[in-house]
């Protein structure tokens, strides 16, 4: 996915995605092709989502009081 379409995908802005790129937070990507497209997969998005479910506390019921 382009930036455009993992935004999307995450109900977020392109914005944020650079921002968090910038700030090597977010989902992983990586640059592809001879104009250096920033580039997202799939799985990849999906793993850091279930990630950042698992680090919070309110969902995660090993980590609840």
């Amino acid at each position: 996915m382009n930036v455009k379409d993992a935004a999307e995908y995450l109900g977020l802005s392109p914005h944020t995605l650079y921002v968090w790129r910038h700030r090597r937070q977010g989902p992983p990507s990586f640059r592809m092709g001879p104009r250096g497209r920033v580039i997202y997969c799939v799985e990849s998005v999906d793993a850091w989502v279930h990630e950042q479910e698992q680090a919070d506390s309110r969902t995660a019921t090993v980590l609840s009081p």
